[in-house]
């Protein structure tokens, strides 16, 4: 496509593309110069986002996720590469991280009213969903990857939200590379990626946020370059019930949402895919658990946990305090 003169841009200039997407908004920093076509680059990162999503969203009647949760016990579904990609790794992730991350809490989303079923929790639906699920998820679901196919082995309703939007940054980060940018940064929502440095070398700068219900704050900075970041926590997204607040992340192995001391965790990696559904499954496993998951699986990894006095951090790795291993 020939480029028009507002696609030109002097070497090092830097540019945001951005636009709608999972609910959220996409964006992409990117430092760019008259080599690379940005009208172009702005669709395929979009088409690379939306793609992701009409495969793999709960919400969308015809995505592949729903054909596959629809689809009868032991009844092969043909599926996208990117889907399987996908439920590969979010199989791989619930093994090592003993349930904790799991993909199959389709059921039990639903019925604590953050799916598209319901916007309340429904006790009969809670039981139900409870007493559906007495094989795990990966006893459950068989991929065959060379045939592109999967197939449910007991009744099981898959959601991918804990994994999705990392692998939706991964996809950008593809495009990205794919058109020749060398310093850029991939984002859609708490979940970053970036390509490389920055133009002068120094690496990205991303900011933590401060996990405070209906606040926007900063509470650390983190750089990346050639890394992902992604960031799970009971803040965000919940529902207030009486004096309750419950968490929209799903512990699986309670039926129940979220409900430990852990405020919020970010995770480094070098695939947002990873990043996002580790993050997760360090939430859900809790402080105790999940630091020492963190470590056993060799994670950088912060817990902010909330305690009487305030917020207290505890992280391995580059998020280690000076002085512990």
């Amino acid at each position: 496509m020939p480029k028009t003169s507002s696609d030109r841009l002097a070497p090092g200039t830097h540019t945001t593309l951005q636009g709608p997407a999972m609910g959220t908004r996409w964006s992409a920093g990117v430092y760019a110069d008259d080599t690379l076509d940005l009208t172009a680059l702005r669709q395929d990162l979009a088409a690379a986002v939306q793609q992701v999503d009409e495969q793999m969203s709960p919400w969308k009647p015809d995505s592949d996720l729903i054909r596959l949760n629809r689809a009868p016990v032991g009844a092969w579904v043909d599926l996208p590469a990117e889907m399987l990609e996908v439920l590969a790794c979010a199989l791989d992730i619930h093994r090592l991280s003993a349930g904790a991350f799991d993909p199959g809490v389709g059921a039990l989303v639903d019925a604590w009213g953050f799916g598209a079923m319901r916007d309340a929790p429904d006790a009969a639906a809670i039981h139900a969903a409870r007493q559906a699920a007495p094989f795990t998820t990966h006893e459950s679901l068989e991929l065959e990857l060379p045939a592109g196919r999967a197939r449910k082995r007991a009744p099981l309703q898959l959601d991918l939200c804990g994994i999705a939007k990392g692998y939706a940054v991964d996809r950008m980060a593809a495009v990205l590379h794919q058109h020749g940018a060398r310093h850029a940064l991939a984002a859609l929502d708490g979940e970053l990626r970036a390509v490389g440095s920055q133009a002068s070398g120094a690496p990205w700068a991303v900011a933590l946020e401060r996990p405070e219900p209906g606040h926007r704050a900063v509470h650390g900075v983190i750089e990346l370059q050639d890394l992902a970041v992604a960031t799970s926590g009971d803040y965000r997204r919940y529902l207030e019930v009486g004096n309750a607040r419950l968490s929209h992340t799903m512990d699986a192995r309670r039926a129940a949402p979220v409900n430990n001391s852990v405020a919020s965790v970010t995770v480094l990696a070098r695939t947002c895919m990873r990043a996002d559904a580790w993050a997760t499954a360090l939430l859900v496993a809790g402080p105790a658990e999940g630091l020492a998951m963190a470590q056993r699986m060799g994670l950088e990894a912060l817990f902010l946990m909330r305690r009487a006095e305030g917020l207290v951090e505890m992280g391995l790795g580059r998020f280690a305090s000076p002085g512990e291993s």
